[in-house]
């Protein structure tokens, strides 16, 4: 079963194997496994202190990787998993290529074009737009869904 819960700064997906976005903070550290490789969920807080980590799983950071490498550079690791997040929902879906385009593009806009990141120097052009698009879609397709 798939749910998706969208605000301004969280998204949950599924995926056959791992969950797409395990938790919601910026900073990043390898999710605990077990089973057949998933995410364990966030438990309650360690007695004394509160970690604010995302948990990502070895497939997330397969595609965080993959992302950087080919020179994309999302605001955060949050807006990153979340776009790859529907991308593998539109996919799930079976949603043909140019609806799974038409959904992801604004989405990678105004991450590109957030005004709170250096992630991008100045405004990215048209160009610039559609080649990270097809990047994220080509990647999350690749190496998350």
């Amino acid at each position: 079963m798939c749910l998706l819960v969208a605000s301004s700064a969280w998204l949950t997906g599924c995926s056959a194997g791992d969950d797409v976005i395990s938790g919601m903070n910026s900073e990043v550290e390898p999710a605990p496994t077990h089973g057949q490789g998933g995410a364990q969920p966030p438990g309650p807080p360690a007695p004394g202190g509160q970690s604010n980590a995302l948990m990502v799983t070895p497939r997330q950071r397969a595609y965080l990787d993959a992302l950087r490498s080919e020179g994309v550079r999302p605001t955060s690791d949050l807006s990153a998993l979340s776009i790859g997040s529907y991308v593998c929902q539109a996919r799930a879906a079976k949603q043909p290529d140019q609806a799974v385009w038409e959904f992801v593009a604004p989405l990678v806009r105004n991450d590109a074009s957030d005004p709170g990141s250096d992630a991008h120097a100045g405004k990215p052009s048209a160009s610039e737009l559609h080649d990270e698009t097809a990047d994220y879609i080509r990647i999350a397709t690749d190496r998350l869904c």
